[in-house]
């Protein structure tokens, strides 16, 4: 039998440090960030339930090596900071937009009345065990911004050669006489598993060309694999913020599949994972990275206040393992940027965890919906 470590011989290994120079911060300088003092938290931002039970619970120690907060310093973004750096606030209308815009708005909805949050589908989802029409769904819920799917983007594959194929008649911005467009892509091609990924840096210029005018900012989700780097497994995507566009993979989110630590094409499919725990999984953890996404877009930075859907992850079992929730930090941006009512929020937002069985999503929003109400009576 193999030999069993001792809880004193346990005791012995080694934490995993924070990388060096990052503190964690104190439960002040957590209130300082939200952006009140520690007496003077409204119950929507409040992260102390009725138990004196944390709702919002700090940043968790690096269990690996790889692990975000083990190899990266992060400064953090109070709510104070996101005001002062972030273009979106500004009485100058943002470089690059061409729609109409209002400065006299306090939000960023008053301020450009005609903006969207596009959604592209980069490539075939027919096959995919995600709805489409639930992430939009989700996004919509969770901003509480127009949302709008930017069609006519496909990917067709000719041999082990990938070609992005636009066409113009469905994007709002083209000219109607335009014709669809065709170019290729960077990609490389194992036999081994018939796997093929595609170089982010071909796509994501790509994205820049398409944005609609009304676009507040543009994410393409594609079924297809991403890397970087030769030297890369993958990479889950990239953003490009000061163009407001960005692409990213949903093919590493699935449950089902096992992916080689080696060499990017070795990839399995377990029978165990049933189809409902498939696509539940799958929704949540691309739900998850949808938004997380669109707030770098929004200016959000990640999270070293709380545990957060916003913290930084090195690798994607960290990424798994983050809540779907705004802390009270990126919830407090948020609110102030597009002025939604964060009680409808949350209700929205039950809602959906009710509706695709995400029993521990729902559970905590109902609580946290609870303690406000009772708060405020």
């Amino acid at each position: 039998m193999p030999k069993v470590p001792s809880s004193r011989q346990k005791a012995r290994t080694p934490a995993i440090p924070y990388a060096k120079g990052f503190h964690p911060p104190s439960s002040k300088e957590q209130a300082e960030a939200i952006g009140f003092t520690l007496k003077n938290v409204p119950s929507e931002y409040s992260d102390v339930s009725e138990k004196e039970q944390k709702f919002f619970c700090s940043v968790p120690q690096p269990k690996s090596e790889d692990d975000w907060l083990a190899q990266y310093v992060e400064e953090g973004q109070s709510f104070r900071d996101y005001k002062q750096e972030n273009p979106w606030f500004s009485r100058r209308k943002q470089k690059y937009l061409t729609q109409r815009f209002v400065p006299s708005g306090n939000t960023i909805c008053e301020k450009y009345p005609e903006g969207k949050i596009y959604i592209a589908k980069v490539g075939d989802f027919n096959q995919s065990d995600v709805k489409f029409q639930d992430l939009l769904d989700y996004v919509q819920r969770f901003l509480c911004m127009p949302v709008a799917v930017l069609e006519g983007i496909t990917i067709e594959r000719k041999g082990n050669d990938l070609v992005f194929v636009e066409d113009p008649a469905s994007n709002p911005s083209s000219r109607s006489s335009a014709r669809i467009k065709r170019s290729s892509l960077e990609s490389r091609y194992n036999d081994k598993g018939d796997h093929i990924q595609i170089s982010v840096d071909s796509i994501l210029p790509k994205m820049r060309q398409i944005i609609p005018h009304d676009a507040l900012c543009l994410i393409g989700l594609t079924p297809y694999d991403l890397y970087g780097d030769e030297t890369d497994l993958f990479v889950a995507g990239m953003a490009s913020g000061s163009q407001r566009v960005a692409v990213f993979s949903l093919l590493r989110y699935n449950p089902a599949l096992t992916f080689s630590t080696e060499f990017w094409y070795d990839i399995s499919e377990s029978k165990s994972v049933t189809p409902s725990k498939k696509r539940r999984l799958l929704l949540q953890r691309s739900c998850k990275l949808l938004v997380h996404e669109l707030c770098h877009l929004l200016g959000v930075d990640h999270c070293i206040f709380y545990r957060c859907c916003m913290n930084g992850s090195g690798h994607l079992q960290e990424d798994f393992d983050q809540p779907m929730m705004l802390c009270p930090v990126d919830l407090h941006k948020l609110q102030d940027l597009i002025g939604f009512n964060v009680l409808d929020r949350y209700r929205s937002l039950l809602e959906f965890y009710q509706t695709h069985d995400l029993a521990e999503e729902a559970n905590w929003t109902k609580k946290r919906i609870h303690f406000i109400e009772k708060s405020r009576d």
